[in-house]
């Protein structure tokens, strides 16, 4: 335990000689973020036992917006949009919002300059983006990856996984995932607890090995998005059929805590809150 504990520090240090953006001096702790003696046995950072007690049997409310925008409620009442456009649904004006830009339908030039905290999953000057931070009773980071435009263009680092870290859970939005992850993506990701996914199996990484990248996370919620019109979505559920039981929950929302989660890895199929599910690219 005690080496575990001393590789977390480790890690977490290494994170820090980025540029770590927190409203103090000192970082964030990250409980997801994964430790190892080498890349092939990743060990999950586990939370501390009074935290997770603490914090097990609060929820977060989780709605599918639309096309790759989730809005996430935590319990310490902060507003988060993945992937924003513009839009976050029919809610409050967001605390957080995240952006990926291989398409124009993951970002927007303009957001709100009321939001507090707008995190680009892309970096300037050829620096790539490093986000670490915490607002409220979440923390949020990013792993980035690559990039190819439609025109054929290769962009190292110029998306980002962002990963969630609230009420003890592990929170991950896979953005345009254009490639399969390495063995340091995954031990830079660490635990998740429920994964967002898209499944469009042709904008972004092909269905088999996105299928593959799920499987390997190993996350007890999947939650699909970037679908269009159902048949993308079937595709990725008839590949996973026998494999993971899947739910259709009515509506586009669902509250999870670190005790509700199922005990096999499963599949909620949530209904797009907007006109945003109707996107493409």
């Amino acid at each position: 335990m005690g080496r575990m504990l001393a590789a977390l520090l480790v890690v977490i240090a290494t994170t820090g000689s980025v540029e770590a953006q927190t409203e103090t001096t000192e970082l964030p702790i990250s409980t997801c973020m994964a430790v190892a003696e080498n890349l092939r046995h990743i060990i999950p950072a586990s939370a501390s036992v009074q935290y997770v007690q603490q914090k097990a049997d609060y929820t977060v409310r989780i709605t599918y917006v639309g096309h790759s925008t989730f809005r996430m409620e935590t319990p310490g009442a902060v507003s988060i949009a993945t992937d924003f456009t513009g839009e976050a649904g029919r809610s409050r004006r967001p605390d957080v919002v995240t952006m990926n830009h291989a398409h124009t339908t993951h970002f927007t030039h303009f957001p709100d300059p009321e939001i507090p905290h707008v995190l680009r999953g892309w970096g300037e000057n050829g620096q790539p983006a490093r986000h670490f931070l915490q607002v409220g009773d979440t923390v949020i980071r990013n792993v980035t990856t690559d990039i190819n435009s439609r025109f054929g263009v290769h962009e190292e680092e110029g998306n980002s996984i962002f990963i969630f870290e609230t009420a003890g859970l592990c929170i991950g939005h896979l953005g345009h995932l254009h490639h399969v992850l390495t063995d340091s993506h995954y031990a830079e990701i660490g635990r998740i607890d429920i994964l967002m996914v898209p499944v469009d199996g042709g904008y972004t990484l092909n269905l088999d090995d996105m299928i593959k990248v799920v499987r390997r996370l190993n996350a007890s919620v999947i939650l699909p998005m970037h679908w269009f019109g159902g048949y993308s979505l079937s595709s990725f559920l008839n590949r996973l059929k026998g494999r993971f039981p899947v739910e259709y929950p009515e509506g586009s929302a669902l509250d999870f805590s670190l005790n509700s989660l199922p005990a096999l890895p499963t599949i909620y199929v949530l209904q797009p809150e907007t006109s945003l599910g109707q996107s493409f690219e």
